[in-house]
């Protein structure tokens, strides 16, 4: 019996153009909403479209272009979980932490529900997601592997991008962590495997270690 697919939906919200992404199988109506961006009514729409309810909200990591649709998703769906990497998880309520404050903004989150580490599997709607710590680009930064089909996908947030990788230029970043965890935990994935980044369009592990200027091949 072939194996069901997993849809994954993307919705890009101003002015980062961030991605939010929404994971569900066909033939279910309860998905996970990953990284839930500035424009929250353009995810609630999509979800009404599919006929899908979150069964929990995932953040990749705590700045506010992430996290700014939690409190529209959590007020609509108050039961849903929300989740983040432990190590991120204070930002959600601190706008100077979250990166909010600078800009005027001062954008909070409801607290997590459940704080996730590094060797852990998150499950929600049938879908599993292997839990690997990546920090570099925010100090508590997660990125979500899943392997149920083929190819492996994975939820990289501001990790590695499409001839990129995430800024490290803030307060608890580190380049050297970055690339450490880039090289560790995402180029030792299989070479098919997709990368669905915060910002921009898919790649693929292979792709990105032969050719990236900054960790990959052409970086010496």
């Amino acid at each position: 019996m072939p194996e069901t697919a997993l849809r994954i939906g993307r919705v890009v919200s101003l002015p980062f153009g961030e991605n939010t992404y929404i994971a569900h199988f066909d033939g279910r109506d309860d998905c996970i909403v990953i990284d839930p961006g500035f424009e929250p009514e353009s995810i609630v729409d999509y979800l009404a479209q599919h006929s899908l309810t979150p069964a929990a909200i995932v953040c990749t990591h705590g700045h506010s272009d992430h996290i700014a649709g939690n409190s529209a998703l959590k007020k609509r769906w108050p039961s849903c979980p929300l989740a983040i990497g432990a190590g991120d998880a204070e930002k959600l309520t601190n706008p100077v932490l979250n990166l909010s404050a600078a800009f005027g903004l001062a954008i909070t989150s409801p607290p997590a529900d459940r704080t996730l580490v590094e060797g852990e599997r998150f499950a929600a709607a049938g879908i599993e997601l292997d839990v690997f710590e990546t920090p570099g680009h925010s100090i508590g930064h997660i990125v979500l592997v899943c392997k149920q089909g083929k190819p492996w996908q994975v939820f990289g947030g501001d990790v590695l991008f499409d001839g990129g990788i995430g800024r490290t230029d803030f307060s608890d970043g580190s380049f050297e962590a970055l690339r450490a965890a880039i090289h560790e935990k995402l180029f030792t994935l299989p070479e098919d495997t997709i990368v669905l980044p915060g910002h921009g369009p898919e790649t693929t592990v292979g792709h990105e270690k032969r050719t990236n200027p900054f960790v990959g091949a052409t970086a010496g």
